[in-house]
């Protein structure tokens, strides 16, 4: 196995997730119980779920599960999908496969931590930053002036963790095309996609636009489900494709069998889910909005464009490490500060962190949120 280091955002969670009080800094959208999935399930999806044989299952994925996968796409079929355990395992093995000693990389930041750090330990990498002082704009120039005659991947993620970003299409479209020209792999992180604040902006899939590109999705984001554990990669090279299935027999080797037909019946009612939690986090941007209004002196706030993440400025003179430190152990609110999000590619800011709004009933924490400010403010 590569030799990796912590991974800050995992380790941080380890202290703070499941004993902090208020999660204000969740990456999913509200999850939904077992009976609610299946009620979303049709006769055929209910039996076979029930009457489950327990045993392994196919490396690539459920056949059915694939199928209904694969509807998603414009361009694809079953045989260009192959499941993972998560979206963790799939950019993992995507990139040990993809990259060795002597190749060159492209990562957009900031950026999920094993995006870079993953390449990283495997090849030379070149970040290329959003500008915070654009909107998180993504300067394709720049893209270009950082590939290499033995670059093989530019990974890219949008709607993007933390930012919200979301580029325009033309500019997503101009970069597939920009790595089919040189024989690149895009590599294309899309687990927020569907949580879009305006739709229209959705963009297209990698996988659709390039018979190279990779296009990475799961069950945990957008749909709410992280608990399935059911990640995928779409890609229509087909050689590629069966170097990933031989790489995950050295994982997971197989995806969970129960988890696999709740993800088949998830995909199914997508797009009642997909609206279910676009509502949901369309309720929760004016009371985030009204939030941070009382608060224009600690804070600069910017909606995302697409996910259930921002990333706001604090403006405090103590910095943001010491202000989440002292959030989340004096009124057990959790934020994730800068620091998560540091980039050995590149220069991040220093002053920002990671706020979820996709949670159903948010006031409670905004509520403990104010109250520790107001009193901090007294008090310093």
């Amino acid at each position: 196995m590569t030799r990796l280091p912590d991974f800050r955002l995992e380790t941080y969670f380890s202290r703070w997730e499941f004993s902090a009080r208020h999660h204000l800094t969740a990456s999913d959208v509200q999850t939904m119980t077992m009976a609610d999935l299946l009620a979303l399930a049709d006769d055929t999806d209910r039996e076979a779920f029930e009457n489950l044989s327990l045993g392994y299952t196919e490396t690539f994925g459920d056949p059915s599960l694939r199928e209904v996968i694969a509807r998603t796409y414009e361009h694809a079929d079953a045989d260009d999908v192959i499941c993972f355990a998560g979206a963790e395992e799939a950019l993992y093995l995507a990139m040990n496969v993809l990259l060795g000693a002597g190749d060159h990389a492209v990562v957009v930041t900031p950026n999920y931590q094993a995006a870079e750090t993953v390449p990283l330990a495997l090849c030379e990498v070149t970040g290329v930053a959003l500008d915070p002082e654009r909107g998180w704009a993504l300067d394709l120039d720049e893209i270009t002036a950082a590939l290499r005659p033995n670059t093989r991947v530019v990974s890219v993620n949008f709607p993007n963790n933390p930012t919200g970003k979301v580029i325009s299409s033309a500019d997503f479209t101009a970069l597939a095309q920009l790595c089919d020209e040189r024989g690149i792999h895009l590599f294309s992180d899309e687990v927020y996609r569907g949580l879009e604040r305006d739709p229209a902006r959705t963009l297209p899939q990698a996988a659709d636009l390039s018979r190279r590109a990779l296009s990475l999705n799961v069950t945990s984001k957008s749909l709410g489900l992280p608990g399935l554990r059911v990640g995928w990669i779409v890609c229509r090279d087909r050689a590629l494709r069966s170097s990933l299935e031989r790489a995950k027999h050295y994982t997971t080797i197989c995806n969970s069998a129960p988890s696999e037909v709740l993800a088949r019946i998830a995909l199914k009612a997508r797009v009642t889910i997909l609206e279910r939690n676009r509502a949901l986090i369309a309720a929760n941007l004016p009371r985030f909005d009204a939030f941070f209004d009382q608060f224009r002196d600690d804070f600069a706030w910017e909606a995302p464009d697409g996910g259930c993440v921002a990333y706001p400025r604090y403006l405090g003179t103590d910095g943001v490490e010491k202000f989440c430190t002292r959030l989340v152990e004096e009124a057990g609110v959790l934020l994730l500060p800068a620091s998560i999000y540091r980039s050995e590619l590149t220069a991040t800011p220093t002053d920002r962190f990671r706020i979820g709004i996709g949670r159903r009933d948010p006031e409670e924490g905004l509520a403990a949120f104010a109250q520790w400010l107001r009193r901090a403010r007294r008090y310093h």
